[in-house]
């Protein structure tokens, strides 16, 4: 059923008292209007600064009771015809004895006509003997056909307080822009339009990163969430063929409005492997390649001492990202805050975390596409490592030779030093067993040694600083060895 279905039958239903959050007063009061098409009854809004009136006819009449909030509900009483009585942000005054016992009189018609009562605010925390009463209503989130006449509605504004200057539109970023809007209200997304048209006059792809991060602003309530403002190519990235190659693969569905026949969602993958190896720059190539926004869960800021509010936390946070959506969601380190913990020193947190969090990744139907980063995968639950719980399992290995030619090739160049003059299959050799992030900290090095001695940086101090390093698969042999070994035959190899 439609939403204007469901609210014409709670209406008819005769239904006392219904609840309806939202910050949208002015789409509340249209939907109502509508409902009248179908079931005619008088419709009543009332405000504390306007008092109660009548909003059906032709104009609005005069108060029919002053702002009073107990003054309104003896005037609701004493009408002789029942209606559809909108009292936006009553709530607070449901903390009075005297203005509760009223409400509960005329939801059990004593001695009144069937009213209906709905409670309209931003959020609406009822008292225990109302809330079992109430009926909650929530607004449905504009589809894609509503977001288009949307902001076609804006760029119109725009040409009409513009003297007639016509707004740009680039017709593929047009579509991209009103899919990104999905998962915010009507009002909100109204908010968002304007601001990416008014700034430029111009609808194009440069829009999309500043949606994304407005729209990140918006609808991050939990505060659990981080919006990674640089995600990255995979050209920024060495090596890891296989992973980019599976990357490349899912990009059109992932994209696509209607999935083919018999294909599902791209839902996630898990990368485990070496630290430093480049898990987390892949995680964000991976929303480069898909070209949505990445948003970062850090499991260890959802933990919290008072009972329930861990998992709490945990449901606003994925709530979040889905109302975000579509979106890449990097979890770094994903042991730490899943580990494997079947005793109850925490009182059971960690097992109803876990749980839930199983829960979600099954069920969710939202195009959240999931990249989790763990180093220690002995510590992960047994139940995270089931196959179909991600999409694929891969193992972030040191890199090999090219790859390492590669990582030095970019860190050079990043660093605006003149690599050609480098023999990078030198420098591969010698870091032979380097993962990326020491092969960056060697050109560091060798960066400051070259500035403190007053000279570029050549070959030959860089092989000195590459000597002078002990990697972690040299330091950490045996973990390291461990590791890999246990993902020889139980992953898929990134490279």
């Amino acid at each position: 059923m439609s939403e204007l279905q469901d609210l014409t039958s709670l209406i008819r239903a005769n239904t006392a008292l219904v609840v309806i959050e939202t910050p949208d007063e002015g789409r509340v009061v249209d939907l109502f209007m509508h409902v009248l098409m179908q079931v005619w009854r008088p419709l009543f809004r009332w405000s504390i600064t306007e008092g109660l009136r009548r909003v059906d006819l032709h104009g609005e009449d005069a108060p029919l009771s002053p702002p009073d909030a107990t003054a309104t509900l003896r005037t609701i009483r004493g009408m002789d015809q029942r209606g559809i009585h909108l009292l936006l942000d009553f709530h607070p005054y449901l903390g009075y004895a005297t203005t509760q016992r009223m409400v509960r009189e005329l939801i059990d018609r004593r001695d009144c006509k069937e009213h209906t009562l709905v409670l309209v605010g931003a959020k609406i925390e009822l008292p225990p003997d109302l809330e079992h009463l109430a009926v909650r209503f929530s607004l449905r989130l504009p589809d894609e056909k509503a977001l288009l006449k949307l902001v076609q509605d804006e760029a119109a504004l725009y040409v009409r307080e513009h003297g007639g200057k016509r707004v740009e539109v680039d017709q593929d970023a047009l579509k991209m822009i009103v899919r990104n809007l999905r998962g915010v209200s009507l009002m909100e997304a109204r908010r968002l339009a304007r601001h990416l048209i008014f700034r430029d006059g111009v609808i194009s792809a440069n829009d999309l990163p500043e949606l994304a991060k407005l729209k990140f602003e918006l609808l991050n309530k939990s505060g659990h969430l981080h919006f990674e403002y640089d995600t990255a190519r995979f050209s920024d990235v060495a090596g890891l063929t296989r992973l980019k190659a599976w990357v490349n693969q899912r990009r059109a569905a992932y994209s696509s409005e209607a999935l083919p026949v018999g294909l599902d969602p791209p839902k996630g993958i898990l990368l485990l492997g070496v630290q430093g190896c480049g898990k987390s720059l892949a995680a964000k190539a991976v929303a480069g390649g898909f070209g949505v926004p990445l948003v970062r869960l850090d499991f260890g800021t959802l933990y919290n001492k008072f009972h329930g509010e861990t998992e709490k936390n945990l449901r606003d946070a994925l709530a979040s990202a889905e109302q975000i959506s579509p979106c890449v969601l990097w979890i770094d380190e994903l042991e730490k805050g899943l580990a494997a913990s079947g005793s109850s020193e925490d009182g059971g947190v960690s097992r109803r975390v876990l749980g839930y969090f199983l829960t979600w990744m099954a069920e969710r139907k939202s195009r959240v596409f999931l990249v989790a980063t763990a180093n220690a995968v002995q510590d992960l639950p047994p139940e995270l490592l089931r196959k179909g719980r991600f999409d694929e399992i891969f193992f972030v290995d040191l890199p090999n030779h090219a790859a390492r030619a590669e990582i030095f090739r970019l860190h050079l160049a990043k660093r605006e030093v003149d690599w050609e003059g480098f023999s990078l299959d030198a420098l591969a050799g010698a870091a032979d067993g380097f993962s990326g992030a020491e092969i960056e900290q060697a050109v560091v090095s060798g960066l400051y040694s070259a500035h403190a001695a007053e000279t570029p940086l050549d070959e030959t101090r860089l092989l000195g600083e590459l000597g002078a390093t002990r990697p972690l698969s040299v330091l950490m042999a045996e973990q390291v060895n461990a590791l890999r070994e246990w993902a020889r035959t139980r992953t898929v190899p990134a490279d």
